[in-house]
């Protein structure tokens, strides 16, 4: 079932979802299932199951000599988003990205999508590769985000990058795309950020989801400016509960966004982790209430491989 039918079918009640990060090369996917378990009490819809960059890595040769190798260090997002399908029968959103991928490798992997039954993904252009200081596409790859949409709304259409691949069927995806509340770190204004997420709406694109943010007042000024702006799909905000001290400066720096004087101030003062996680808990559980009370229609949690502090949070929510 499509994101925005879940949303529709909800009849105004606030969905819960999560996204995970495929397990790195060789660790097996039971350590997903545990992370996947304790939520799965709170019946999310769908779970989104992201996708890696490619990154250059080096292997000794002997003789002091290094070679250098391209590879993905957290492969089989669609391989997982099919496992969660059969085993929890919720559905999942594959992350779609420009960068990494040639635009013939997307189109298969959508194909392989619609032979799954998978009818959400979500588009979205990617990070720059390690070591390189701007994204640089892939050659023969999507430059934009609008274009991925465009070309998955396309083969939702029975349009193929050739000729002889064209059909009749209609297989329209459901396609989400990001939306940055503090404003995409390459925009050069919030205005300029809106009207490129109106084109990636007009080109196909169904419903928003939101860079993680822990000010309320940027999600709902980022919503009604996007509505001002005649953006009237679902915008989804994505939540993340800070669970380390570490964060204060990994979160900022990773998704370039801002953490207020009130959270900062009270983790600078905690004594450990243990005391940082509560604290996270806490500020979440607060910042989710407030958003429930604006009628969110889902709550979309970051796990990033950890779910007992977002179990915690849900617990008072749903």
């Amino acid at each position: 079932m499509k994101i925005t039918e879940h949303i529709k079918n909800a009849n105004g009640k606030t969905l819960f979802s999560l996204e995970v990060i495929p397990p790195q090369k060789g660790v097996g996917i039971e350590d997903l299932y545990k992370n996947i378990d304790p939520l799965m009490e709170f019946k999310p819809p769908f779970i989104d199951v992201t996708t890696s960059r490619e990154e250059y890595v080096y292997i000794e040769k002997g003789n002091g000599l290094m070679e250098r190798k391209i590879t993905r260090m957290r492969p089989g997002t669609l391989g997982i988003c099919a496992s969660i399908q059969h085993k929890y029968n919720v559905d999942t959103v594959p992350h779609v990205l420009c960068g990494g991928f040639t635009k013939e490798e997307t189109e298969y992997l959508l194909v392989d999508c619609l032979y799954l039954g998978i009818d959400n993904v979500m588009a979205l252009r990617g990070d720059a590769m390690k070591g390189q200081n701007q994204f640089v596409p892939t050659e023969g790859g999507h430059r934009y985000a609008i274009d991925l949409v465009e070309h998955i709304n396309d083969i939702g259409h029975g349009k193929y990058l050739t000729d002889e691949d064209r059909c009749d069927e209609n297989n329209k995806f459901c396609i989400g795309v990001a939306g940055y509340p503090e404003k995409h770190i390459e925009a050069p204004s919030m205005k300029y950020d809106l009207e490129r997420l109106k084109q990636k709406v007009e080109a196909g694109a169904d419903y928003v989801v939101t860079q993680m943010f822990f000010d309320n007042k940027k999600y709902f000024d980022f919503v009604k400016e996007a509505r001002a702006m005649g953006i009237d799909v679902p915008i989804i905000p994505g939540i993340k509960p800070i669970a380390t001290k570490g964060h204060l400066s990994m979160l900022p720096k990773t998704f370039k966004i801002d953490l207020p004087e009130d959270l900062i101030s009270e983790i600078t003062k905690a004594k450990d982790n243990t005391a940082v996680k509560q604290i996270g808990v806490e500020w979440a559980i607060s910042q989710c209430r407030e958003l429930l009370d604006f009628g969110v229609p889902v709550l979309h949690f970051y796990s990033m491989g950890k779910s007992n502090n977002i179990k915690k949070v849900a617990q008072e929510l749903f």
